[in-house]
């Protein structure tokens, strides 16, 4: 592929869906934080317990799984906003949702009325996930793979403006309302809701001006195989088996097996006995009756766009998922502890939210900026090596920061070249996936693959605080470090491939539009 000239890559920057994927961004990044970070601290200035706080961040769960859905946006029109198209639709829907359940919280008072509290929240959930899917849908559509970089870096720039004022700056807004820590007032957080939910209309208008990406007629045909019932079937099922094949896991690993084997127990006495076997029992009728009601094609419409993948890919899907499901695990291994890093070598709060997001936001924005403008100029294989590469070696300076001790020079030079690393890994890995998303199923295996990339480096990271204990933070940021190697040798494996075919192994039905 011929480079083109920085002029070409700059370019990449001026078009109106650039503008269009950062009022996006803005828009997915509010609800995310709302319903998180910004809500436990509301809960806990209203007197809620700790332990209902933590089941309240289960909500979390809708952004895990919201691939489940994901072929609803593919396969479906809506009725009556059908008309705007499949991705505006979603997207109208989607958003219309946010800003219902974002005012609707704003009047529930945790004190009086939290289970409806927590409800809206779950909407404002699932509403925000599935606005998530239909955007990165939309953008996939509207560009070639060279131009995603950029839009994905404008697309971040909205996200992180937003999360930063949907935290640091609701708590100021509360705070100006007239709720403190020391003098709770509902009305306070009853104004600054509603405010985040104003703010939600810049996005919401962006939707009903900006363009409907044209729909090829294979993906037309292809939408078209399975009515809607099939498709809520199919999802109801894979719920159904999301949720039953853990828990038989777990049950088997707890089972008193030797009340069987040895004692006076029968099996039929365990199944009776045992509430989570009968609910196991239930589950898999439900999935049997299911599946039997729906014939043949089973689970089709969640499963045809995962067999599309490894039918274009073949063995090389193995790879392609390797890489995928270990290009992020550095540096999110090490993110999980980083905070506690801070207080424990001496920093103040005031201190690490300074640099984190003065400096952090900044370097954050500056490395996906220049990540999609590199992209554009290179092409995507070497500035995701160099984005891997620099995130893996950016731990070592956190490795000079825990010999050094609370160095506030240091933190800032830490920080800032770690989330400058961060913002160009993102912008080319983002690139990456869009890359080998097929536009049929756009919808689908993006929010699939994006998944995947999130899978391991979170169960990994879940015993980043053991593996501190164990052999402290200067040897737990080395080996942060080192689990950026194999990803760098796939990538290179894969770079390699690439170059003897002499050209990238583009998806198909790429039709890229303006927005």
């Amino acid at each position: 592929m011929p480079r083109k000239t920085w002029r070409a890559a700059l370019a990449a920057y001026a078009s109106p869906s650039t503008l269009v994927l950062l009022l996006l961004g803005f828009a997915a990044g509010m609800p995310y934080m709302l319903v998180f970070s910004t809500l436990s601290v509301w809960l806990r200035e209203a007197g809620v317990a700790r332990e209902t706080i933590g089941y309240a961040s289960l909500i979390g769960l809708a952004y895990a799984f919201k691939w489940v859905w994901s072929p609803l946006l593919d396969q479906w029109r809506l009725p009556l906003l059908g008309g705007m198209g499949r991705r505006r639709s979603w997207l109208l829907l989607s958003q219309v949702l946010v800003v219902v359940g974002l005012v609707g919280m704003g009047f529930c008072d945790p004190q009086q009325h939290l289970s409806w509290l927590i409800a809206l929240a779950v909407l404002v959930a699932f509403a925000s996930a599935t606005q998530d899917i239909a955007v990165d849908a939309y953008r996939l559509e509207i560009a070639d793979d060279q131009r995603q970089a950029a839009l994905a870096a404008s697309y971040m720039a909205g996200y992180r403006v937003a999360a930063l004022l949907a935290t640091a700056g609701a708590l100021f807004f509360a705070e100006w309302f007239g709720s403190t820590g020391f003098s709770y007032l509902h009305k306070a957080w009853t104004g600054t809701y509603v405010l985040f939910g104003i703010l939600m209309l810049p996005a919401l208008f962006t939707t009903l001006i900006m363009r409907e990406p044209p729909v090829p007629l294979r993906t037309q045909l292809s939408a078209a195989r399975y009515g809607l019932m099939h498709q809520l079937v199919s999802v109801f099922v894979l719920i159904i088996l999301l949720v039953s094949v853990p828990a038989s896991f777990t049950q088997m690993f707890n089972t008193d097996w030797g009340s069987v084997a040895f004692g006076d127990a029968t099996l039929l006495d365990l199944l009776l006995d045992d509430r989570a076997f009968m609910r196991l029992i239930l589950y898999a009728l439900l999935t049997w009756a299911c599946l039997s009601s729906m014939g043949r094609r089973g689970l089709a419409p969640v499963l045809t766009p995962i067999n599309d993948f490894i039918v274009r890919y073949r063995w090389q899907a193995l790879l392609l998922l390797g890489l995928i499901a270990t290009y992020r695990m550095s540096d999110t291994v090490m993110g999980v502890m980083a905070n506690v890093f801070y207080i424990d070598m001496g920093f103040t709060k005031d201190q690490i939210a300074s640099v984190s997001k003065i400096f952090g936001l900044i370097m954050t924005l500056l490395g996906a900026g220049v990540g999609g403008l590199l992209i554009v100029r290179f092409g995507i294989l070497p500035i995701l090596f160099i984005g891997g590469a620099a995130s893996a070696a950016t731990n070592i300076l956190f490795v000079m920061l825990a010999d050094m001790g609370p160095n506030i020079e240091m933190l800032v030079v830490t920080i800032s070249l770690d989330n400058l690393s961060s913002g160009l890994a993102t912008s080319a890995f983002v690139a990456y996936l869009s890359s080998l998303t097929n536009l049929k199923f756009s919808a689908t295996q993006y929010a699939l693959l994006s998944s995947i990339m999130l899978l391991l480096p979170r169960l990994i990271g879940g015993y980043s605080g053991v593996m501190v204990e164990k052999f402290g933070y200067h040897n737990f940021f080395l080996i942060t470090a080192m689990l950026g190697v194999p990803t760098l040798i796939l990538i290179a494996l894969h770079w390699r491939q690439e170059a003897g075919r002499g050209k990238p192994d583009a998806p198909v039905d790429k039709q890229p539009s303006e927005a």
